[in-house]
């Protein structure tokens, strides 16, 4: 028996996260997966008076809330599969490390941007640590097309 291949992708607002994201989505429509959408809260790097700290965490949690819901509607909508939603605080590369085994991700996949430096986490999971994953990282490049995108998928 073939276990149900879990795709995990890291959103933010960016056009290369709607790339990887739509590709995820064909990808588990057609091959029967799961959808994992993770947003990582950067932890705050000083801090505030308790009630000032309180309603800027409080402000990023909503923001990250409504993002991943329109990121699951997205997905609803190009693959039919309603996604499992993660929020998680901390520095991006640690969290997703953590995200790849607590969760049996099958595939990370992350989009690169279309020009300039591809990104923190495609720097990580694509450099030397890259033999050492637990599982498949597909980089989604950002000069596709979502023609391409549906063709590839």
């Amino acid at each position: 028996m073939t276990a149900v291949p879990n795709y995990l992708v890291v959103v933010d607002d960016t056009d290369e996260s709607a790339l990887a994201l739509r590709y995820a989505a064909l990808r588990a429509k057609s091959s029967g997966g799961n959808i994992m959408l993770a947003y990582i809260v950067p932890k705050a790097e000083f801090l505030l008076s308790g009630g000032l700290q309180d309603m800027i965490a409080a402000e990023a949690q909503e923001a990250a809330e409504a993002l991943l819901a329109r990121k699951a509607d997205e997905v609803m909508a190009l693959s039919g599969r309603r996604p499992s939603l993660e929020i998680r605080e901390g520095t991006v590369v640690d969290e997703v490390t953590g995200m790849l085994t607590e969760n049996n991700v099958h595939t990370l996949i992350l989009g690169a941007a279309a020009k300039g430096a591809p990104g923190p986490l495609v720097s990580h999971f694509s450099g030397e640590r890259a033999g050492n994953l637990p599982c498949v990282v597909v980089i989604v490049p950002g000069g596709l097309d979502a023609e391409a995108i549906d063709r590839l998928a």
